[in-house]
């Protein structure tokens, strides 16, 4: 796709699964299950140039990986190949909470 090309909705769909699948392998240190499934991601925003804009919280402030996610996150969505930028902000609010785990993360952690 050139800089140019303007993303029709499939394509936006297409790098829209693609950065769930990254952010699908990043991993709590802590929690032995994928930030995806545990909520941390509150929100993905893809432009129509391809820049992904990431809000995602922490389960909380005094995580010892508040550093090294974010930077793992970034990292792994900007080597989508159809990504041209990748930028994350930590939010706080909502605060986190177990209710914002899928169901396959309630499962593997026992809250089922």
């Amino acid at each position: 796709m050139s800089a140019e090309a303007q993303n029709t909705p499939a394509d936006k769909l297409m790098v829209e699964a693609q950065v769930v699948q990254a952010l699908s392998s990043v991993f709590d240190p802590e929690i032995p299950v994928n930030i995806y499934d545990l909520g941390l991601i509150y929100e993905v925003n893809i432009d129509d140039s391809n820049n992904v804009k990431i809000k995602m919280t922490l389960t909380a402030p005094g995580c010892p990986a508040a550093q090294e996610l974010p930077v793992e996150v970034t990292n792994k969505v900007q080597a989508i190949p159809e990504v041209k930028s990748a930028q994350v902000e930590i939010v706080w609010d909502p605060p986190w909470n177990p209710d914002r785990m899928s169901e396959v993360a309630k499962l593997q952690l026992g809250y089922e």
